[in-house]
């Protein structure tokens, strides 16, 4: 079995999600993992990514040190970001009127676990001192497509169920899962496995979801480098 470093699981996911953007659209980018996802797109995509704090034409988080920083200009992950000429800069409520008015081709989501029905849960656990649901339950009824960012397992456990069992963010909701193993698009309350790690086999990929999942006849192999 092959070792992926955290820094090696994120670039895979993010850059996996990044080709599968549609060209010429706007994309919200969540907090976490998801932001990565700039780093890999690409100028002849010409997608304008927007961030729920107020922004469209971020194109990645920087550090505190890099000539471009300037304060107050952050992602919605909260750190210092780039942007490109003509981006925009607006209130909280044009921005979740972005969201809400359906302007938004598709958004990338984290998430504690999620099914094979599409439904969500990434806000909270019982119990636990959680940060709060933030935009995602707007962003999930807004956005045309929902895209699962999230690490295959959590310690050994997985994190794609047949059924969700924290509390949910949203119902039948997200339309991709990308994790740094596999591919799958959610396809009337089974996945579809498209894409696969060929560090992994499709046998071992499997045996790590709970969820009943189809393999594709036209099973592709994910960037991996």
């Amino acid at each position: 079995m092959m070792e992926l470093s955290k820094q090696e699981m994120k670039e895979i996911i993010a850059k996996n999600i990044a080709v599968r953007l549609k060209n010429n659209s706007y994309v919200n980018l969540g907090v976490g993992l998801p932001t990565l996802v700039s780093k890999f797109v690409t100028d002849e995509q010409n997608i304008n990514i927007h961030s729920e704090n107020g922004m469209i034409g971020a194109i990645g988080d920087i550090g505190y040190d890099d000539p471009a920083y300037i304060p107050g200009v952050i992602s919605s992950s909260g750190f210092p970001t780039k942007y490109k000429k003509g981006a925009s800069f607006f209130d909280s409520s044009i921005s979740f009127g972005i969201i809400r008015g359906g302007h938004l081709a598709a958004t990338v989501l984290g998430t504690m676990e999620v099914d094979q029905y599409g439904n969500i849960a990434n806000y909270t656990i019982p119990g636990k001192l959680v940060v709060g649901m933030g935009g995602a339950m707007d962003l999930c009824i807004g956005a045309k497509e929902v895209i699962i960012a999230s690490y295959h397992t959590n310690n050994g456990r997985a994190k794609i169920l047949k059924e969700c069992k924290l509390p949910l963010t949203a119902q039948k909701a997200a339309t991709m899962i990308v994790t740094e193993k596999a591919v799958f698009n959610v396809d009337n309350g089974k996945l579809l496995l498209t894409a696969y790690n060929p560090n992994f086999s499709v046998e071992e990929i499997i045996s790590e979801v709970e969820a009943d999942v189809v393999i594709s006849d036209n099973l592709e192999e994910m960037i991996v480098d």
